[in-house]
């Protein structure tokens, strides 16, 4: 059942990633909602760097598809995916009577987008294949994902504050100079309901992206002013959307006298989740279309968002063992095998230790299924 009530975040001061009292704060809204803002002021990025990547986004997504299938998807979840090719929550998720994963034209109303995934960059290149139209934009991309890993070590350090433990506790682990890991930079693009590609959506039955947990440590998601959609699951069993910009109206147009771009919005992942004993919660999300009726959002205007997951060092074992006294004196929130939400969730239980890179892959494979392997 959704609601119309917005759910109320709190909007978090960043940058002083030392401040115990902010990390509390953190804390207390990491256990209650499992989502938090965090200013865009001190975050680091500026709202230029925010439009030009989103300009980016626009500039991939408007090539022809011949060009997108050149770098899709592969088994290190890099590279790009097309309409209804994930399947995010397998139990509700309406599919297509032959689903034709990565294809461009794929029918049915499972998820109503697209998407690219950029990995890890080594020296400032990315190691995966990019489109010739996107060739020079590298560095700047390589940038902004800098940028997303430096806001994820503040947000990591933060938490580990307000849990008690040392501040680099989380940190160390997400490290990529000791090993790769499974952060990923993400462009997605949901279509207007006008689009050609929505023509057999149906209301209260289709959404653009399916229910689900995410996989990884903590997501960081931009968003841009009068492009809302996300709906997280309340406690009560009820679906909230959660505000672009909260406090400013949900309009088409940006707010120029205020400048910069709405908070970060933060979410926290499995892993992170499994880590605390379930302290942390991982909470359930989905992305839905506009309301035919409502008057906040005009049907034809598409939804773009990007996206920074961020995963610990592969080699990393996933064990719920943070030293914390708050964790220590938390119930036991993690059953066995009930770990994350969706497709490939609940199998965390094994007997022995997971490592992160074991538990996304489990994931990775629920949701798309065969991928192109890694050739190079």
């Amino acid at each position: 059942m959704a609601s119309s009530t917005p759910i109320q975040l709190p909007i978090i001061n960043i940058s002083d990633p030392t401040d115990a009292a902010t990390g509390r704060e953190m804390l207390a809204a990491a256990v209650k909602y499992g989502f938090f803002y965090v200013h865009s002021q001190g975050s680091g990025f500026s709202a230029k760097e925010v439009d030009s990547t989103f300009d980016l986004s626009k500039k991939f997504f408007a090539l022809p598809s011949e060009e997108k299938e050149k770098c899709r998807i592969r088994t290190d979840n890099r590279g790009w995916s097309g309409m209804h090719s994930e399947i995010l929550d397998p139990e509700h998720q309406r599919v297509c009577q032959v689903l034709a994963p990565l294809h461009e034209h794929a029918q049915g109303n499972s998820n109503h987008h697209r998407a690219l995934n950029l990995g890890e960059f080594k020296d400032g290149k990315l190691q995966q294949p990019l489109p010739p139209a996107l060739a020079d934009d590298e560095p700047e991309i390589a940038h902004f994902a800098t940028l997303c890993n430096k806001t994820c070590a503040a947000v990591l350090r933060l938490l580990a504050l307000g849990l008690e433990i040392d501040s680099d506790y989380f940190v160390t682990r997400h490290d990529p100079s000791t090993g790769p890991t499974g952060c990923v930079l993400r462009f997605l693009y949901y279509p207007s309901l006008t689009s050609p590609v929505s023509s057999s959506y149906q209301h209260d039955i289709d959404v653009r992206a399916g229910a689900h947990s995410d996989y990884g440590s903590i997501t960081l998601l931009f968003q841009r002013p009068g492009q809302p959609g996300l709906e997280i699951l309340t406690s009560e069993g009820t679906w909230a959307p959660v505000p672009v910009w909260p406090g400013q109206p949900q309009t088409n147009d940006k707010d120029e006298e205020k400048g910069g771009f709405p908070p970060i919005l933060i979410n926290i992942g499995d892993m992170l989740s499994f880590w605390t004993n379930g302290l942390l919660k991982s909470t359930v999300h989905r992305v839905v279309f506009p309301h035919p009726s409502s008057s906040e959002v005009k049907e034809d205007e598409d939804r773009y968002s990007v996206v920074f997951f961020c995963h610990p060092v592969d080699s990393t074992n996933l064990v719920p063992a943070v030293p914390s006294p708050l964790v220590a004196a938390a119930e036991k929130r993690v059953e066995e095998g009930k770990v994350g939400f969706g497709g490939g969730a609940g199998s965390f239980g094994e007997k022995r230790t997971m490592t992160a890179q074991e538990y996304l892959n489990m994931r990775l494979t629920a949701t798309y299924g065969e991928r192109e392997k890694v050739t190079v």
